[in-house]
């Protein structure tokens, strides 16, 4: 009977060891998430190179309109066919953007491909001040007031550089500001591979 009495009282109040456990419990899921975030810091990934479902893939179908005043063309992919274009997506509110556009002017100088623009969720005389302010180097601008296309495209957040090969599919991906060392090091072997397939 007094066996009986002390099962009863166990269920229905926790023991210290169980109390301990529940108190421990979120810094235990704490510890071990801070864990695999800093081994995942910590292996040397370049968080440039995240992996994209769409390499490979055709370009998705983009029909952007052209930036007001600026006297180029908007971002339509069926232009993409038969050349290698890079598309880059910047915005005049990105501070990293600002960054990289050194970068893009001196690419801009190489004619072997095209370099067109994504223009995500800015307003435009934003955008031709941006451009005005540091150079233009690109040939064609598609506005994304919206940031639908941008959806479409797989845009984690700006600036973002995508290869686009003659076959008008997705040979890479390049997350984040280019700087000069990445764009010789990771961009420029991916133009030069996309170049050397037969148009």
């Amino acid at each position: 009977m007094s066996s009986e009495t002390e099962t009863g009282s166990d269920t229905e109040t926790p023991t210290p060891a169980r109390r301990r456990l529940f108190v421990f419990l979120p810094l235990l899921v704490f510890l071990g998430l801070a864990g695999l975030f800093l081994s995942q810091l910590l292996s040397g990934r370049d968080v440039s190179e995240v992996p994209s479902a769409l390499i490979g893939l055709p370009a998705p179908q983009t029909s952007l309109p052209a930036l007001d005043g600026s006297n180029l063309p908007g971002l339509d992919s069926k232009t993409f066919a038969g050349k290698v274009t890079l598309v880059n997506v910047f915005a005049s509110w990105c501070a990293p953007c600002r960054e990289e556009h050194p970068v893009l002017l001196a690419l801009s100088q190489d004619k072997r491909f095209v370099m067109a623009a994504l223009n995500y969720k800015d307003r435009p005389e934003n955008a031709r001040r941006f451009l005005g302010d540091l150079g233009n180097p690109f040939q064609a601008i598609g506005v994304d007031e919206a940031g639908r296309t941008a959806i479409d495209w797989g845009v984690y957040g700006v600036p973002e550089t995508f290869v686009i090969g003659k076959d008008g599919k997705i040979a890479y991906k390049h997350v984040g500001p280019l700087t000069p060392e990445s764009a010789r090091t990771l961009l420029l072997p991916q133009i030069e591979k996309a170049l050397a397939v037969p148009g």
